[in-house]
């Protein structure tokens, strides 16, 4: 399993990382066995992956419970990321929430830790419904110096951010910057972040951790068409806001772009002899801004197709070939990277 150094810093991750939203289990992925998770989080381990991407909002913590739970005899071999609400980003909340992430993962440290979207109202719209926090949310400066306390008592080793786009970013760079990694959404039908944000990262230095790398379950190929999606995974603008009641970017979508990238993308597939979980993921890290690429497995089965993709490149001429059939997909939906909210009111500038 090949690492790559995070940005200047000296934390290398796994070029394949995982994605543990559904650990725990909850409504959003559904029920998810510990058992499978201990296999996994083992498994994982033994084929050279390093980097375990959860949040304190995943499953309600139940998500950090079940990590802590499945690497308590092997959390020194472990990268440990998770991640703050912005809402919890005053001070003295930061830091009884990081307090708390500790306790449900079981250890004593968190090697990466991320403000999981940028701290102003509209972003932290979604985490709480509080009016006082919304109205009056935490100050940028005081959260990062807090994380700054957190780092220098040891509790955490880096800090990051994620969804932050080049204002954000830049604003919490002038603050700290030491600021170590950009966690992104970065699949073939994601592609956003190439135009601003991955061409800032590389420019100054700060890592970039891609998730949604299959679009969760899209590029899985698991729906033999977009009505066979699941309402949860069926929010972003690549769907018609008619279709889900829980959708709230209020766009008509790009399912005509969609579709016709998908058929290309299987075509390709054929030609190569590749599944299109295995291309996805060699097309992802074959961009060498990314750091690590997350992929979630609810079993050992998945988790080994996974890491099979990951053996051999993909020749340069296919992964110019996928960026050409996923180019419509990537014009129609534009620069912004927030795939839940219009363009128009993306939470990420």
């Amino acid at each position: 399993m090949e690492t790559r150094q995070c940005g200047r810093s000296d934390l290398e991750l796994s070029v394949l990382g995982a994605g543990c939203w559904a650990f725990g289990g909850g409504e959003y992925w559904g029920d998810q066995n510990q058992k499978d998770v201990d296999e996994v989080v083992n498994r994982s381990l033994d084929l050279g992956i390093n980097y375990f991407d959860t949040a304190e909002v995943y499953n309600k913590g139940a998500s950090e419970k079940s990590l802590g739970l499945a690497l308590q005899s092997r959390r020194d071999e472990a990268v440990i990321g998770s991640k703050i609400s912005p809402s919890n980003c005053y001070p003295d909340v930061l830091r009884k929430h990081c307090d708390a992430s500790l306790r449900r993962l079981r250890t004593d440290r968190i090697d990466l830790y991320m403000v999981h979207w940028p701290i102003h109202p509209h972003s932290i719209r979604h985490f709480t419904e509080d009016e006082a926090v919304i109205n009056n949310p935490p100050s940028v400066d005081d959260a990062f110096a807090a994380l700054m306390d957190l780092r220098d008592g040891g509790k955490v080793r880096y800090v990051g951010v994620s969804n932050f786009g080049v204002i954000r970013l830049a604003e919490a760079q002038d603050l700290y910057p030491d600021i170590v990694v950009n966690e992104l959404p970065y699949s073939l039908l994601t592609r956003a972040i190439e135009l601003e944000i991955m061409p800032h990262c590389r420019e100054t230095g700060v890592g970039i951790i891609g998730y949604m790398t299959l679009l969760q379950g899209l590029l899985a190929d698991i729906y033999p068409t977009l009505d066979d999606v699941p309402k949860w995974q069926g929010r972003t603008r690549h769907f018609d806001c008619k279709r889900c009641d829980l959708t709230r970017h209020g766009e008509d979508g790009a399912e005509d772009e969609t579709n016709r990238a998908l058929a290309d993308i299987r075509a390709i597939c054929h030609e190569c002899g590749l599944t299109m979980p295995e291309i996805a993921v060699k097309w992802a890290i074959a961009n060498h801004a990314i750091t690590c690429a997350l992929v979630g497995a609810r079993n050992v089965t998945e988790l080994e197709a996974n890491v099979k993709a990951v053996a051999e490149p993909l020749p340069n001429e296919v992964v110019v070939q996928l960026n050409k059939v996923t180019d419509a997909v990537t014009k129609k939906l534009g620069r912004s990277f927030d795939y839940y909210e219009s363009a128009a009111n993306n939470r990420t500038d």
